[in-house]
């Protein structure tokens, strides 16, 4: 099975448009106020009714409280909910659609904490003080040696890039991957040609 691509970050239809183009499998809306790609409920739910069927809409979250969740499911149809903040494993459960939990990765110890997650998948980012993704900067990707095996689905984010993203799923072997500012023009703007390399890349890496 070849690795699943997702675009974070969506703040228009022509990006959305554009990724899709490009061949993503799964398009990220940040519900977060302090991203720099942060989108309005509205807005969001309009780009997501003009998606094809065949693409994942994913939420992301930072500390949002259920009600915030839920609304947001309820008006954009969202069909994976991705928990990057510091929520507990009760605030991922109890959903009607697939949970994924975003972990801060710097060392071994950082990854202490996936056993206790209960989502549907894991996302694994790259740790930097004060931000919340999409910092550009990437991890030692060595150190997920430690829990393969994966016992969820994983997808890796943090510093992929369409340079580096054939050695990164060589090496970590994802179930995804996770990309946002490597293939902008500017913060929350996509650029089509930068998506293109990048799944391009990624899928090279599986022989696709």
């Amino acid at each position: 099975m070849r690795v699943r691509v997702k675009i974070c970050g969506i703040t228009c239809l022509g990006d959305a448009e554009n990724a899709v183009a490009c061949g993503a499998d799964a398009l990220g809306f940040m519900f977060y106020r302090s991203s720099k790609r942060f989108i309005e409920l509205d807005a969001a739910a309009a780009i997501c009714a003009a998606l094809p069927p065949c693409v994942t809409k994913v939420g992301v979250f930072v500390n949002a409280s259920r009600e915030e969740v839920e609304k947001t499911l309820e008006t954009c149809g969202l069909e994976l909910l991705q928990f990057h903040g510091e929520e507990s494993p009760e605030d991922c459960a109890g959903y009607r659609v697939k949970t994924m939990k975003a972990f801060r990765v710097h060392d071994t110890s950082s990854l202490a904490a996936l056993k206790d997650f209960n989502t549907d998948a894991w996302l694994v980012d790259s740790y930097h003080p004060g931000e919340r993704g999409g910092t550009g900067h990437s991890f030692q990707w060595d150190v997920l040696k430690t829990i393969r095996p994966y016992a969820k689905p994983l997808f890796l984010a943090g510093g992929l890039k369409p340079e580096n993203i054939e050695d990164a799923i060589r090496s970590v072997q994802p179930f995804g991957v996770d990309v946002s500012s490597s293939v902008e023009s500017e913060p929350g703007r996509k650029c089509p040609l930068k998506m293109r390399a990048f799944i391009h890349n990624a899928l090279k890496a599986f022989g696709a």
